[in-house]
């Protein structure tokens, strides 16, 4: 992990499948693009702009036609221009498909003066200083006080291009945010309204989109890590101490990590510990993903600890590492650091509060790195932010929030700026370092989820083999067909409803199985289906 000035050596860190084709990275990326708000959407961008926005509201009026659990609430505070956001990797097809879905609830009580009721879908360029000066614009009517699914056509709606003169929408190729607004702007009218399952059906062009979840956990349960997903980084490195200077011991005990509550906790106390002849006055965990991939998207929903010298990290090391003491080394190793790369997903630091950091480690920049780029959030301790790295064949995208703060791109590759071309593994752990603050007792990391999302069709690797399903369609409208060639008679299959409640269990033997998926509502599931040591999950959308 590149960790700031510190570093002085190397630190070498019934049912359906999601099956779609594979794409050309410069063509078109059939994908939904959706937010069912329950944590299973493919929308990690949302903002809103003069307004309050609260991406995970418990529904206050769960009745009619949504009773999710969880819905967006957007409250416009009278401010001219309020609206809330989101942005795409690429760009629409509206040829493709032109139509955009969202459920919509403005209670009465929550406004104020005689504006239209109403909603507006907008889609402008987000590369644009100004983004709205190409937006196009469609603009419906709504019933107050009633859940209601609204369509918005940009083929036949009548829309509104904030320049004239510009082209059609469907014959436009600049479109990547998206931008509600509910009953107008100008004026300093209050606004209260509730959203769900806001989704796009089509195709995005350009860029790397990755949608396909290959791997994940969840953290549900309680106790020990899952053994199968996760493996503990114990033993020194150089045999006696890790690198940069870090006073910590590593162990795989419950109480430096275990699941509680649907989370992850990795814990840094302070204590005396003595371990391969070693006396230490910290103990931490380290774990290593079971899991390595090539290019894609992770995602890690996570909380900091605080105190000064603490130095939590979200990382990744190259699978064909020499590490003593890595999971992957013994049958991988190949390549001393900084050859095999380090992408820092990561890392924050006790001495400097809400400043978060990401970087790359290369031949060419190891150690102090000059490629790096950080950001400042507002709450990195007591509140969940969603840190991310889009990894394609030609450049890294760090983000925060669906924001992002940091590329890195370098034009020519060689192998001296670029050594990510083959798998990589995840690292989760807390070291202590540098000046600690003598009255620190202990502190925790806790992440909600770990995901990691690539091109559709995409094999990635594990350290078992895995079923390699297929089930299609996706969007689902009645019937599923479920391909599990390599399954024995023991494989298991679980649909749950994205708020957690379990709807089905079957075991499965190899073959092809058909299920009816007519009789669940329309909305996002998750299925998980597991042989032995294969287990994979996947999102199934339902029309």
């Amino acid at each position: 992990m590149q960790k700031s000035p510190l570093r002085v050596f190397p630190h070498c860190r019934r049912l359906l499948l999601l099956f779609l084709l594979p794409l050309a990275v410069s063509f078109g990326h059939s994908q939904a693009v959706f937010d069912d708000f329950e944590g299973n959407g493919t929308i990690a961008s949302w903002a809103g702009d003069n307004c309050g926005l609260n991406t995970g509201l418990s529904n206050p009026v769960a009745s009619g036609t949504n009773t999710s659990a969880t819905v967006l609430e957007y409250r416009d505070n009278g401010a001219s221009f309020a609206n809330v956001r989101f942005d795409v990797n690429g760009t629409f097809d509206l040829v493709s498909s032109p139509v955009f879905n969202l459920k919509i609830y403005v209670p009465s009580g929550g406004l104020t003066g005689n504006q239209p009721n109403q909603v507006s879908l907008k889609l402008q360029d987000n590369t644009l200083g100004q983004p709205w000066v190409t937006q196009s614009e469609i603009i419906k009517s709504i019933a107050l006080d009633q859940w209601q699914t609204v369509s918005f056509d940009f083929a036949n709606d009548p829309y509104l291009n904030f320049d004239p003169n510009s082209l059609p929408p469907t014959s436009r190729s600049d479109f990547n945010r998206v931008v509600l607004q509910v009953n107008g702007e100008n004026n300093s009218d209050l606004v209260l309204a509730y959203f769900d399952d806001v989704t796009f059906q089509g195709t995005l062009s350009g860029g790397t989109i990755y949608t396909q979840l290959v791997w994940s956990d969840e953290f549900n349960g309680n106790g020990a890590i899952d053994p199968s997903k996760w493996y503990h980084q114990t033993q020194f490195p150089n045999g006696s101490s890790w690198f940069n200077g870090e006073v910590q011991h590593y162990t795989n005990r419950t109480d430096n990590s275990f699941v509680s509550g649907g989370d992850l906790h990795l814990v840094l106390k302070r204590e005396s510990f003595f371990d391969q002849g070693q006396f230490r006055d910290f103990t931490s965990a380290r774990l290593n993903s079971k899991f390595a991939f090539t290019h894609g998207r992770v995602e890690v929903r996570a909380k900091m600890p605080s105190g000064l010298g603490t130095w939590p990290a979200i990382w990744m090391l190259g699978k064909n590492i020499i590490e003593p003491g890595a999971f992957w080394t013994s049958q991988f190793g190949t390549t001393y650091w900084p050859a095999c790369g380090e992408i820092d997903i990561m890392e924050h630091w006790g001495y400097n509060p809400n400043y978060v950091q990401a970087a790359l480690h290369t031949p060419s920049s190891s150690g102090s790195t000059i490629n790096f780029g950080g950001t400042t959030l507002p709450d990195v301790f007591n509140t969940y932010h969603v840190y991310a790295l889009d990894w394609s064949p030609t450049e890294m995208k760090f983000s925060v929030d669906g924001i992002v703060y940091y590329t890195y791109a370098p034009n020519p590759q060689n192998f001296d700026n670029w050594p990510f071309n083959g798998d990589q593994y995840l690292i989760l752990n807390i070291a202590m370092a540098g000046n600690i603050d003598p009255n620190f007792t202990q502190s925790e990391m806790v992440v909600d989820y770990v995901r990691v999302y690539q091109e559709p069709g995409t094999v990635a690797t594990e350290s078992a083999p895995a079923l390699r399903p297929q089930l299609y369609p996706n969007p689902v409208a009645r019937t599923l067909q479920i391909d599990l060639p390599h399954a024995t008679e023991a494989a298991l299959v679980e649909v749950h409803a994205s708020t957690g409640q379990l709807l089905n269990r079957a075991r499965l033997g190899a073959g092809q199985i058909y299920l009816d998926w007519s009789a669940y509502p329309a909305g996002i599931y998750l299925v998980t289906l597991s042989d032995g040591p294969d287990r994979t999950t996947h999102k199934v959308l339902k029309q």
